[in-house]
């Protein structure tokens, strides 16, 4: 009924506020490495550079030339499997959480990576566990708390993983994409009135959030409130026309909408703008 977040573009225009910074540290780095190519400290901080300009086979690159010179350098590690990670190569990226780990088994952050690559390989009672490890070291985390409710959700769990998301929502209260999430997860119990107010939350502190309004949309469908439906549609496919025109025009959650012309005017923009 809900799709997943839109993790990918949520953070797109942050990312690009930062290529600036990283671009400058990066040169940086490659002044200290042009007197020293062996420096570990400097090469792990132009792979993190690397990895957060996008440069994900370079940051690969780097990290391995790290390790080679400090093999059992945690942080390493860990930047290689972040790095792999967002190129998809999971398991790879597994390996190198478990190295990291190996040398520091007290490091939340490794935890919090191993469990969501563990999830991105449908691990989900794997990624519980490291999401545990995360909680046992900083209960107030709210992101392992959120990660674990994905994981619980996943394995249709959805009365645990709402428990998992008020815990989360108590320490960060004002995080669209708990709510956000909380939205979906109570649409899957059904609990649509609950599941609109918790959409409500989400759009109330980001506007922006396309997936909030397509979630809304869903709700209102179910109670075939049509204006409603239409005008949380109209939200999302402003904000993200790509991915929200297309799941409304194959979604059989609005066939009830068909013989609204607004609702044909909604899809056949899309048709007339290409």
């Amino acid at each position: 009924m809900l799709p997943s977040d839109e993790i990918r573009y949520r953070n797109a225009g942050r990312s690009l506020s930062l290529l600036g910074r990283y671009g400058k540290q990066y040169a940086r780095f490659e002044q200290i490495l042009a007197i020293d190519p062996d420096h570990p400290n400097a090469l792990l901080c132009r792979g993190y550079a690397l990895e957060k300009l996008g440069r994900y086979e370079e940051a690969i690159s780097t990290f391995e030339r790290v390790i080679t010179l400090r093999p059992r350098m945690a942080l390493a590690w860990q930047g290689r499997g972040i790095s792999l990670g967002r190129i998809g190569q999971y398991e790879e990226a597994l390996t190198s959480f478990n190295q990291a780990l190996k040398f520091t088994p007290d490091d939340y952050r490794s935890w919090q990576n191993h469990g969501k690559t563990l999830m991105n390989l449908y691990r989900y009672q794997d990624a519980i566990a490291s999401f545990d490890q995360v909680i046992a070291l900083k209960p107030q985390n709210y992101k392992a708390w959120y990660n674990r409710a994905i994981a619980l959700s996943s394995l249709n769990e959805h009365e645990a993983a709402l428990t998992n998301l008020d815990i989360a929502l108590k320490i960060k209260p004002v995080s669209d994409y708990i709510w956000n999430y909380r939205g979906q997860v109570l649409g899957k119990l059904n609990r649509i009135p609950e599941a609109i107010a918790s959409f409500e939350n989400a759009v109330k502190i980001n506007s922006r959030s396309a997936s909030a309004w397509y979630g809304m949309a869903c709700c209102y469908a179910l109670k075939r409130d049509a204006e409603a439906t239409i005008e949380n549609l109209t939200h999302a496919i402003e904000l993200s026309a790509s991915i929200y025109r297309n799941l409304a025009a194959t979604d059989p959650i609005f066939n009830f909408l068909h013989n609204r012309s607004q609702f044909q005017a909604l899809l056949e923009a899309g048709t007339k703008a290409s």
